[in-house]
């Protein structure tokens, strides 16, 4: 691996208490790139711009996936990394997926752990800040034609992060648009399941609801994920989600806090959840939490889901009996290295 360390930081111009998501990239980046049936020209270098072909099939086609994960730093200044072998597997899956080359572990985890290391003082020093990473891997081979890419370029970029959300949410349960059907791409990181988001979320902002509540494109009865985010509700005293399918994405924050709430002894069930159990539970008082949780988000709690233009409240429940904030402080004390780590999370930079 080719390494080429940039002249001069932009760190001091990043206020660390103050970091509005995705507003600066730190100091370098790993590029590695496919052609020819091979992975070759591993580097890191200055973060900067990338040259393409206009053609290129990531343009016109969207033959392109990512990752999300974070590092984190201790109270000895020591960096850790989150689970990143299940992001290796499942950008993976992706790239499967879409008809794009798989990346060897090897180049995965030396350029990530390179970069990371070199970009260190990157990682804010600050619980429940981290050093956002984003991985991403998209076709670059400049032939306009409506098929699989022969040449391909593999990234990795971080950007040091605040909380994504920083308060209760309101959303939206949608029965007109849908993030993904059977037998499609929605359990993949591909970057048009995002974009197709973005519309429908803007519809949902402008009538006040911070996110949607994403239902199955079949017959909108039954729930799937909220916004960017996996989601969990308090029925009673047994926490639910949706269980991760073809539509569903497996994610690795809603994984970790599905182990962590099974060894704390909390009831969790992994199966199809209807919005009818989500109205008859609000309505009756037996839903007591419903929340989100990603890598970006970690986990915030709604306050509100509106179904058909009535707005239902969840109970106002003190933050220290919240069940939600009790995980996050359980999985948040793991990323940051102050509780033990049974389950070898994390990884030391």
């Amino acid at each position: 691996m080719k390494v080429e360390i940039a002249m001069s930081s932009r760190i001091n111009e990043v206020d660390f208490n103050r970091i509005p998501f995705g507003t600066h990239y730190s100091d370098h980046m790993f590029r590695c790139e496919f052609s020819n049936g091979k992975w070759k020209n591993s580097i890191i270098e200055p973060f900067g711009k990338i040259k393409l072909s206009p053609v290129s099939p990531v343009f016109h086609y969207g033959q392109a996936v990512f990752e999300g994960m974070k590092a984190y730093k201790d109270k000895n200044s020591e960096v850790f990394l989150f689970r990143p072998e299940e992001n290796f597997k499942r950008i993976n899956r992706s790239a499967i997926r879409l008809e794009m080359p798989t990346i060897p572990e090897k180049i995965f985890m030396n350029g990530l752990k390179k970069l990371i290391d070199i970009d260190r003082n990157w990682v804010p020093k600050y619980y429940g800040k981290s050093l956002y990473i984003r991985p991403f891997l998209i076709a670059t081979n400049g032939v306009l034609s409506a098929k699989p890419s022969k040449e391909y370029m593999f990234m990795i970029i971080s950007t040091p992060a605040d909380s994504y959300y920083k308060y209760p949410l309101k959303v939206k349960i949608e029965e007109k648009y849908s993030r993904s059907a059977s037998g499609g791409v929605g359990f993949t990181k591909a970057a048009g399941n995002y974009a197709s988001s973005f519309y429908p979320t803007k519809l949902a902002n402008e009538k006040g609801f911070d996110q949607i509540l994403w239902t199955d494109s079949s017959t909108h009865t039954m729930i799937e994920e909220s916004g960017t985010m996996n989601v969990f509700f308090l029925l009673k005293d047994k926490l639910i989600t949706p269980k991760a399918n073809d539509n569903i994405l497996n994610g690795i924050t809603c994984k970790s806090i599905i182990t962590l709430a099974e060894n704390e002894n909390i009831d969790v069930e992994e199966r199809d959840f209807s919005v009818s159990e989500v109205i008859r539970g609000l309505t009756n008082g037996e839903l007591k939490e419903a929340f989100g949780c990603g890598t970006a988000a970690v986990i915030n709690y709604f306050e509100v889901i509106n179904y058909r233009n009535t707005n239902f409240m969840l109970p106002n429940i003190p933050d220290n009996k919240r069940l939600s904030l009790r995980l996050k402080k359980i999985l948040l004390d793991v990323q940051h290295n102050l509780s033990n780590d049974p389950f070898g999370w994390r990884v030391h930079i």
